[in-house]
């Protein structure tokens, strides 16, 4: 990778670069990250510091394909890239057309529903979103697209697996163990917050399991972990969690600041 010293910040076995994701990818070698986890900005008007989410959409979607297209490059041929994104109410289209958008790129090799919140009979777990009006239902859900250059890359599924409720299945399916894959529906609730300051100032993180459980399954020993848009760093607290070798991007340096202190604070 080529950034002056201003730009990037190394720090232990992870590197922290401020900047446009475009530019420094168009700058890093090729087929040199096992595992990007990365969640763009939606295009719905959330309220970043730095960034104005409120493209075209056709602008919006070339502007993503570029980006894929420099992930793609940069992505080691047996290399994951698990992209985390959702619609709105208002805009539920944008998840599929930018998916058919990166056919050309990627092979999709799974579909992941990242379920937020959930309930089941008269119970409810995870955090519901108040919406106004009576339209729609409560967004609680996101994709989580999990992109190969072929298809075929194999994963350690019984890295997040869970354990048998029947554990006759054990011996009478010839399991080694009592894991069997958890499935293509990952229930990861937000911890509950009670202002932004919680959330580090930022209107899209996501909990740190989430990109642990897309390291864990891409099965890689200490990879190298991508992310474009790295936000306030939880793709990087998540690879140093998981051993590996992180490297973010962002343009806000109020964000890459906050990503360093969360990443100092896990040493």
């Amino acid at each position: 990778m080529s950034c002056s010293p201003a730009e990037a910040l190394a720090l232990g076995r992870h590197r922290l670069i401020t900047g446009d994701c475009l530019a420094v990818l168009s700058a890093m070698a090729a087929e040199t990250v096992d595992v990007v986890v990365t969640s763009p900005p939606y295009n719905i008007d959330l309220r970043y510091r730095a960034y104005r989410d409120t493209r075209e959409e056709a602008d919006y979607l070339d502007w993503m394909v570029a980006v894929c297209a420099e992930l793609r490059r940069v992505l080691k041929p047996e290399g994951s890239f698990f992209l985390n994104i959702s619609g709105s109410s208002s805009r539920p289209w944008l998840p599929f057309e930018l998916i058919v958008r990166l056919r050309p790129l990627f092979a999709l090799q799974n579909h992941i529903t990242w379920v937020k919140s959930i309930a089941i009979g008269e119970d409810s777990s995870g955090h519901y979103k108040p919406v106004n009006g009576s339209r729609f239902l409560n967004h609680a859900h996101e994709h989580i697209f999990h992109l190969t250059r072929d298809g075929k890359v194999k994963l350690d599924r019984l890295a997040i697996g869970v354990p048998y409720k029947d554990k006759s299945n054990i011996a009478r399916r010839g399991h080694a163990q009592d894991l069997h894959c958890r499935g293509n529906t990952w229930f990861i609730p937000y911890r509950t917050v009670q202002s932004r300051a919680e959330k580090f100032h930022h209107p899209g993180t996501f909990p740190v399991a989430l990109p642990q459980w897309c390291i864990r399954l891409h099965g890689q020993p200490a990879p190298v972990v991508l992310d474009p848009f790295m936000g306030t760093g939880t793709t990087l607290v998540a690879a140093h969690r998981e051993g590996g070798h992180g490297i973010g991007i962002d343009i806000d340096p109020s964000y890459v600041a906050i990503a360093a202190e969360r990443l100092e604070a896990e040493a």
